[in-house]
């Protein structure tokens, strides 16, 4: 109550934040008349003076301090150069955004605030210190898409912009990153880092230093991403036949009477009738009599069979993969996009594919790995945009040291949000579904639905196409259209059926997207620049949009009439912020707009966690099975299977970040000592020191301490020595021999072997630096120590991937 009252009074921290930002604004705002007079030339021109002054700035606090003192100038270039470029103007809001992110904090905006167009601001200011700054995207096509689109602001006043792509070159990436403005994806930047720390010449890194980026889509890349590790494997030496043994012995197994599984923790356990009949089934099998599952040397099998029981009975085609050209495909849960390339670890990925008949890949050794978390904080400076991040507030600030501030609207939201209807069971809640679909599309309303997997999806859509209903599906095997679907999500009578919304990155416009509308025209009728030239192209392209955004603009009046977007969800996600993504696809830029969740109690959500009450209650009742119900109860029930379902994935988050805790402090040893040697210092002093280290060691294998010098093994060490290096070594086969042996500086007779061994190795070293001459010599030395450096390190990822697998 207390805090109500004062919130009341002094406002809520949020708002104090903001309202510390009106004064900038205001000068940014003060400068628009003077900006607007500027020429290309002159704005250039600052560019060019604001660099020079940065550079001669060493310290990265002053170069920040220097852009604080510049923003306001800096942020009405961006703004003028915006409005001649791209017809764009930042609303106030906009520039409230930019100074968010230039802090180095969180920007909450809502979808269709113009996202995109603020990260133009503070990525400018913070690219003229020439050290390079990145641009984070969900994927390929945004990256490629956001950097055409803004890249004429950025060229306007002089800087550079590139843009990453999954199957660039080494050389292209290289070039990417020398430009003042890089966009791509986390997977790509995140990859390209551990690359570069695995590379043998300066040359083929790719990377600068990491000194700013901006994550778009904060949440989803920050949070829900980062539960999975970037990892770069390399072939074990492993016989995969195992895992055809292992799905042949589990397809004869019986649930619950031979195992058990937990769809909530995705963990399987064989019972003690499971354990007897893999014994009887492997010794018919292998003619093995008493056959012990548990016996040491069958603990590859028993891992191989513990996999096959997740794969065929946790693990389901078309919700958790796809199967594409003879390969299995992990869909990303949270976006519903394929995720070609990646594998699941530890088995799991090989049993899915004997599972599915296909060609068992090899399984992987880590060679080098790192999660998103302990890569986003190697930047000097980190700041992401988001539609939906407050619910994870703490969760930024403990893990990335992030604030959150949210970022009013440019015009108030009216969108209707109503209460959840839930049903019986899952066909009863479809039925409906396509009951509400049909209504509105009748009247021409557009409808976008978000449903929980492509199974769903595609279930939908044979529902709708009986009903003879047209409409667009949009799911991780049609991402290349998706872009375009989502465009036009917003006409009459569109029906757009979508998984999961999250980071899709285009707007739905009402009425429709002139612009798309326009390319598809024009691609259509074939006609390029390179056909027409780039003049009559120009010509063509601004009279068909001109058409179009008659088009586009009488429906938006007809769709607003309408009461704007639909926003249908089929099932409530894990995590309330992917629920809130979707409904903010209706009501953008103060447009009217709906949204209501379909439910049942066969959903994934409510079944696992705790719906016995309600479906009890229903069954009091006697609710019939295509009645829904909206109680508190069961929204009640909703809210704490979500929170309890986002506490538990962000305990995963939090376990994944302490076990690379242990890995970071020793991967940022290694890496360091990787790029020393890469940059050419000499090491001679080093190696002539290891030298000593391995006379040492020999004499204590052969000659040790606590042995009588009769006892010591002088011929073994002598052979050893030279089967190992390939030369003689003076050392005397008998004690008597080495006691009578005068060595300069030696003080005992273990320090005489000592001082043979080193002495030996070193005349050989000065025989080979004179052969090959010094240069070559130093390049020699870098190749070996790298290898040696990346072999013990890879060993060491295995043993820790062992450690951790055993916990």
């Amino acid at each position: 109550m207390l805090n109500a009252i004062l919130t009341k009074i002094f406002g809520s921290k949020n708002e104090r934040e903001i309202k510390k930002l009106k004064p900038i604004v205001e000068r940014i705002n003060a400068l628009e008349r003077e900006f607007e007079k500027k020429s290309r030339e002159e704005l250039q021109s600052l560019t060019a003076k604001w660099k020079e002054e940065l550079a001669k700035l060493e310290d990265d606090k002053k170069k920040f301090e220097y852009m604080d003192k510049i923003l306001p100038e800096a942020f009405a270039a961006v703004r003028e150069a915006a409005k001649r470029t791209l017809g764009m103007r930042h609303y106030d809001v906009q520039l409230i955004g930019g100074i968010v992110l230039h802090q180095g904090k969180i920007a909450e905006m809502k979808t269709g605030e113009g996202k995109t167009l603020v990260a133009t601001l503070p990525v400018y200011l913070n690219a003229l210190a020439g050290k390079g700054v990145h641009v984070v995207t969900v994927n390929d096509y945004l990256a490629k898409r956001d950097a055409e689109w803004m890249g004429p602001v950025y060229n306007y006043l002089g800087l550079t912009v590139g843009y990453l792509q999954n199957q660039m070159e080494k050389e292209e990436r290289k070039e990417m990153y020398s430009r003042d403005i890089t966009y791509g994806t986390n997977s790509e930047f995140g990859f390209d880092y551990l690359r570069d720390n695995m590379a043998f010449t300066k040359d083929e890194k790719v990377q600068r230093e990491l000194f700013y980026a901006i994550v778009d889509e904060a949440d989803s890349i920050l949070i829900d991403e980062a539960r999975t590790p970037l990892i770069i494997s390399g072939p074990a030496e492993e016989n995969v036949d195992i895992y055809y043994i292992a799905d042949a012995i589990v397809r004869q197994l019986r649930k619950d009477e031979h195992f058990e599984v937990d769809e909530k923790t995705k963990t399987a356990v064989l019972t003690d009738a499971g354990i007897r009949k893999v014994e009887e089934i492997v010794s018919q099998m292998t003619g093995i009599k008493d056959f012990n599952l548990y016996d040491p040397k069958f603990s590859d099998l028993l891992h191989a069979i513990i996999q096959s029981l997740r794969a065929h009975h946790l693990f389901k085609r078309d919700i958790d993969y796809v199967v594409k050209d003879g390969k299995v495909i992990i869909v990303d849960e949270f976006t519903g996009r394929l995720m070609p390339g990646r594998r699941w670890s530890d088995g799991l990925h090989q049993a899915v594919e004997a599972k599915e008949g296909v060609k068992i890949e090899a399984e992987n050794q880590t060679l080098a790995t790192i999660t998103l978390q302990n890569y986003f904080r190697l930047y000097k400076k980190l700041a992401g945009m988001t539609g939906t991040a407050e619910t994870e507030a703490a969760e930024l600030k403990e893990i990335y040291g992030l604030d959150v501030v949210v970022i009013p609207t440019n015009k108030p939201v009216i969108r209707v949000d109503h209460p959840d209807l839930i049903f019986k069971t899952k066909k009863a809640k479809f039925n409906a579904v396509v009951k509400e679909i049909e209504k509105n599309y009748r009247v021409g309303r557009p409808v976008l639905v978000g449903t929980g997997s492509i199974e769903d999806s595609e279930y939908l859509s044979r529902l709708l196409k009986r009903k003879g209903i047209p409409h667009q599906v949009l799911n991780a095997k049609h991402h290349e259209r998706e872009a375009e679907i989502v465009a036009q999500a917003g006409r009459l009578h569109a029906v757009t059926i979508a998984t999961n919304m999250a980071g899709r990155g285009t707007d739905i416009l009402l009425g429709g997207n002139p612009e798309f509308l326009t390319k598809k025209e024009l691609e259509k009728k074939r006609i390029t620049p390179e056909k027409v030239g780039e003049e009559e192209y120009q010509r063509i392209y601004k009279e068909t949009l001109e058409k179009f955004k008659k088009i586009t603009e009488e429906e938006r009046k007809k769709v607003v009439e309408l009461g704007g977007l639909y926003v249908i969800g089929t099932e409530r996600h894990e995590s309330r912020r992917i629920d809130n993504q979707l409904r903010g696809r209706a009501g953008r830029q103060g447009d009217p707009g709906e949204s209501r969740f379909f439910l049942s109690l066969e959903d994934n959500l409510l079944r696992l966690f705790g719906s016995d009450r309600v479906k009890r209650m229903m069954e009091m009742m006697n609710i019939p099975e295509d009645e829904p119900i909206t109680h508190k109860m069961v929204t009640k029930a909703l809210e704490n299977a979500q929170k309890r379902v986002e506490q538990q994935n962000f305990q995963i988050r939090k376990r994944l970040l302490e076990y690379d805790e242990v890995y970071n402090v020793q991967r940022k040893v290694i890496y360091e000592q990787r790029n020393k040697i890469l940059e050419g210092e000499d090491f001679k002093e080093d190696i002539i020191g290891f030298m000593e280290n391995v006379a040492w060691e020999m004499v204590d294998s052969f000659a040790p301490e606590n042995l009588l010098p009769d006892e010591w093994n002088l011929k073994e060490l002598k052979k050893t020595l030279e089967s190992r290096f390939g030369f003689d070594f003076p050392i005397p086969e008998t004690y008597e021999e080495l006691m009578n042996l005068s060595v300069e500086g030696a003080h005992d007779d273990r320090e005489k072997l000592v001082k043979l061994i080193y002495n030996r190795l070193v005349e050989e070293y000065e025989k080979m630096e004179e052969l090959l001459g010094k240069g070559q010599m130093r390049e020699v030395e870098r190749m070996i120590m790298l290898q040696t450096l990346d072999h013990f390190w890879r060993q060491h990822l295995r043993a820790l991937d062992h450690i951790k697998e055993s916990i």
